[in-house]
């Protein structure tokens, strides 16, 4: 980003994938990287009841592992994603198998039986945080849907300026099989599910 902002690249035409849509990637730029525009899977600022909580219990608390200015930022989010995706796989492997103590392959069941709706994220204080997706063994990667989202570089934040776009899949799919099929050859690992 900083690097197109150097030869005046238009921001407006230029689009990253969410690794590339942090305010890591934005704010060394400053002012430059305005209008800069980045795809996500998840919420993009702290207006959600579950960071209310983490002010209260975590930050205030002085249980923070830092000053507590980075809540709300996309790669703390993209934490808080990972982490309740984590608990809740760990959740269903422990229903699936009937106990508490779980090994890798029943959390890979758990992870493949991942269901995650707004009523699971309204009651973790998260609704409409991430886009409602299904998770199985055929399909590790959900329906594909991320959210738009652009730098506002005066105001220091991301926004949310086109919701739920639906990535082509005829187009994603055959080749996430084809180079998944490749791999499992060249590793010489056996598939345990096929599209």
């Amino acid at each position: 980003i900083q690097e197109a902002a150097n030869i005046r690249y238009p921001m407006e035409n230029f689009i990253g994938v969410w690794w590339s849509g942090s305010e890591n990637d934005v704010m060394p730029a400053a002012e430059k990287a305005n209008g800069y525009k980045s795809l996500a899977f998840f919420a993009v600022n702290d207006d959600f009841p579950i960071y209310n909580d983490i002010k209260k219990f975590v930050v205030d608390a002085g249980k923070a592992a830092g000053a507590g200015n980075m809540v709300g930022d996309r790669l703390y989010n993209a934490g808080i994603m990972e982490a309740m995706l984590t608990v809740e796989a760990i959740k269903n492997a422990q229903k699936i198998h009937g106990t508490k103590k779980i090994n890798a392959s029943m959390m890979r069941d758990g992870m493949e039986a991942l269901k995650v709706d707004n009523a699971l994220m309204k009651s973790l204080g998260m609704e409409n945080f991430l886009p409602e997706f299904e998770v199985s063994c055929q399909n590790h990667g959900g329906n594909g849907i991320v959210n738009m989202s652009q730098w506002d570089a005066a105001a220091g934040k991301w926004s949310i300026i086109d919701a739920n776009i639906q990535s082509d899949q005829d187009i994603i799919q055959p080749l996430v099989d084809q180079d998944s099929m490749a791999f499992a050859k060249e590793s010489g690992v056996t598939p345990s599910c096929v599209n």
